[in-house]
């Protein structure tokens, strides 16, 4: 038998014994590699939802221009552009006694619910019976029906519909959401208890309008038609007005106040030319009205414009600028925005 020498077991001893390197990671190399890891997330997350937010945006935007072609449409087929929102003036019958406050009454059909053909939702449309109010419970069913078109993506609390509330509470109907409002310009009519908005609303949307597009003397690029305002402020709907309903803002921004029923649909810029002081009121204000444009997206809101186009409106645009933009006959000269 041949004996080993001390070299060979040497040698052995450190390829199999206690001389063995063995490879892995120590507990600090991996507490670094996490926290690279970590860094390289948190560089990485805000470039994804940055990315996601330019999709839901775009969205938006595609949905205010099937809104706008579905507008010139209308124009096409009436002769002249949906008005904001139809009542029977003084009432009667079915359509009920008007609002002493707000001279509405039935039937209270909003600009969505007018749009419904020329939107691809005829099915929709012929569904609804419109010689009853919106309210009716006949047409109960339909009113819930929740429509993508009128749904921005980047609106949180858009997925139900809308519990249409009076001034004490009471739920009166439920209608279907619409994260997009049409402009009455710069004054707010529904303050006033009047049965015509005709030359008080200066802009191109309001109840029972019938406006054409030569009536739009500041020019269908140089007008606001459209624009967003999503649930985190306050509900708005497509479906309908009911007479004696009001607009709650939510709790963060309840220092508002309630508005009347035609904040359902509408909105305005302001400066009102009864307010006192006057205030105009951007998209995103802190003013945080119920009665103005509000969107989740950062910096500002999709706005519809009369000609069809659609326009990212920052949140810092000129107060006097937003204003003129807004009226549809006040002969102001509107620059770049």
């Amino acid at each position: 038998m041949r004996t080993v020498t001390r070299t060979e077991a040497t040698f052995l001893v450190n390829c199999h014994g206690r001389g063995q390197t063995h490879l892995g990671f120590t507990l600090v190399e991996l507490l670094v590699v996490i926290a690279i890891i970590g860094i390289l997330i948190s560089l990485l997350l805000p470039a994804v939802q940055a990315a996601r937010e330019s999709a839901r945006r775009t969205q938006c935007s595609n949905n205010l221009k099937q809104i706008g072609l579905a507008v010139h449409n209308y124009h096409d087929t009436h002769q002249c552009f949906p008005p904001s929102y139809v009542i029977q003036p003084g009432g009667g019958g079915v359509h009920g006694t008007p609002d002493s406050a707000t001279r509405d009454a039935g039937p209270g059909w909003a600009w969505g619910a007018l749009l419904l053909p020329f939107l691809e939702q005829a099915p929709l449309h012929n569904a609804i019976d419109f010689q009853l109010p919106c309210w009716h419970p006949h047409n109960e069913q339909v009113a819930k029906t929740q429509i993508s078109t009128f749904l921005c993506p980047s609106a949180a609390g858009s997925a139900d519909p809308v519990p249409i509330k009076d001034a004490e509470g009471n739920t009166l109907a439920t209608f279907g959401r619409s994260c997009y409002v049409v402009s009455a310009g710069q004054n707010e009519p529904w303050l006033l208890s009047v049965d015509s908005y005709e030359g008080i609303a200066d802009g191109p949307f309001y109840r029972n309008s019938r406006m054409r597009v030569a009536d739009v003397t500041d020019g269908l690029t140089n007008t606001v038609f459209a624009g967003e305002h999503h649930p985190v402020l306050s509900d708005k709907t497509w479906f309908g007005v009911i007479p004696g309903a009001v607009v709650w803002p939510k709790p963060r921004f309840a220092f508002g106040g309630w508005e009347p029923a035609g904040v359902l649909v509408n909105c305005h810029s302001g400066p009102c030319s009864y307010a006192d002081p006057p205030v105009i009121h951007p998209p995103n204000s802190p003013i945080a009205a119920p009665c103005q444009m509000y969107a989740q997206h950062p910096g500002g809101c999709n706005v519809l414009l009369g000609d069809g186009s659609v326009r990212f409106v920052s949140e810092t645009i000129n107060q006097l600028t937003w204003a003129a933009l807004s009226s549809r006959a006040g002969g102001e000269v509107v620059g770049d925005y």
